[in-house]
């Protein structure tokens, strides 16, 4: 899994642990990834440093996972970064473009390694599970890069699902709001609505989002759930705005 260091990473790693499942962990520093790793319990890991908007460094990571367990069954495609909230007229063109080469670029460099593993290996097939967002269905006022590459994560979903059939590859999406991590601390504080207020929002536990992830993954490859919503339930999202 990508983005194993903190956050909805851990949380997931920890889960699939508990599940009994060997465990690649990737982001772009060791230390971290090596403390997800310790609080395991035991459980068979391996920590490698990668970058996701380097092809070279994507195909080292699937290689090195393929080096140590033989074969690639789940992917948890996590890695990706948001802005402060800004307005469109001041998103700077190299936020603009960080984000998206992590959130979308990265996404799909590592989904492309999953297919060429997952269909080559034998038995044949395996699972990805992308991260989205709640913003892939409705946006937050100034965010216009990380919505439009969680609106991208989604086409990807669809497209993998779709040409994965021919390799018994399931592609499915998380949705996740508000889990309380700390790209999500301004929650708490308050963050912008769409009337132009401030307002504080619920958060849920960032475990309940990892044991969502894990039941993903533990299905048997002919079922597949395609978009999973995991969210606070008083959050403003039906019937945001």
């Amino acid at each position: 899994m990508t983005g194993a260091g903190s956050g909805i990473g851990r949380a997931a790693a920890l889960a699939l642990a508990g599940r009994g499942f060997r465990l690649v962990l990737a982001g772009r520093r060791l230390g971290p990834l090596q403390e997800t790793a310790a609080l395991m319990g035991g459980a068979d890991t391996l920590c490698v440093e990668a970058d996701v908007t380097s092809s070279a460094s994507v195909t080292a990571l699937f290689d090195a996972a393929v080096a140590r367990f033989g074969r690639v069954d789940v992917l948890f495609n996590n890695a990706g970064i948001s802005l402060p909230s800004t307005p469109i007229a001041d998103v700077a063109e190299d936020d603009w473009r960080r984000v998206i080469d992590t959130n979308v670029t990265g996404m799909f460099l590592c989904l492309q390694a999953a297919f060429r593993v997952m269909g080559a290996q034998s038995p044949q097939g395996g699972r990805i599970i992308n991260n989205g967002s709640i913003s892939a269905y409705v946006p937050r006022p100034g965010s216009i890069a990380y919505t439009a590459s969680k609106h991208a994560v989604s086409g990807m979903t669809k497209a993998a699902s779709l040409d994965g059939r021919a390799l018994n590859i399931a592609c499915g999406q998380i949705d996740i709001g508000n889990a309380a991590t700390d790209m999500a601390a301004a929650m708490l504080r308050g963050v912008p609505q769409a009337n132009g207020t401030m307002a504080p929002e619920p958060v849920i536990d960032v475990a309940l989002v990892g044991e969502a992830v894990a039941n993903m993954a533990c299905l048997p490859l002919s079922a597949n759930v395609q978009f999973m919503t995991v969210m606070a339930t008083a959050m403003p999202f039906v019937g945001r705005g």
